[in-house]
């Protein structure tokens, strides 16, 4: 494996490998983290996302930080990401709970600007007094 193909690793795909690295067993991790194996098995495949408990529990037994797996994921993922959205997953100061929030009301912004940007441009007055069709500043 390449140093571009190891840099585009996913959480699960992170995951997995350490483990593998510390030749861990998955049934012996999800033991010691107090999660199923095929919960697990979920995770390393990117079916679901591991609970910031599972998390921190998955990151300790493989003696690592929970935010270096994450920023590590994250790194791997922002190609093609905008230059907020990198911020917010490589800040250090924010936990992965404020994180994900922080994301969550960038994105839920952005898609309401797009959104007004497609509608047609109404010269009338609006029913919503906050509403200026024609303020596109960012606050």
């Amino acid at each position: 494996m390449d140093k571009d193909e190891s840099s585009r690793l996913t959480l699960g795909e992170l995951i997995r490998r350490q483990r593998e690295l510390a030749e861990l067993p998955m049934r012996q991790l999800a033991t010691l983290v107090g999660i199923s194996n095929p919960y697990l098995s979920q995770i390393e495949r990117n079916l679901r996302e591991p609970s910031d408990r599972v998390l921190n529990a998955i990151a300790d037994q493989l003696h690592l930080s929970a935010d270096a797996l994450l920023t590590e994921s994250s790194r791997s993922q922002s190609e093609g990401l905008s230059a907020v959205t990198k911020a917010i997953r490589e800040d250090p100061d924010l936990t992965n709970s404020q994180r994900k929030a922080v994301e969550e009301m960038y994105e839920a912004f952005r898609e309401v600007t797009i959104a007004r940007r497609k509608r047609p441009r109404n010269d009338g007055p609006t029913d919503d007094p906050n509403d200026d069709p024609n303020d596109d500043r960012v606050i």
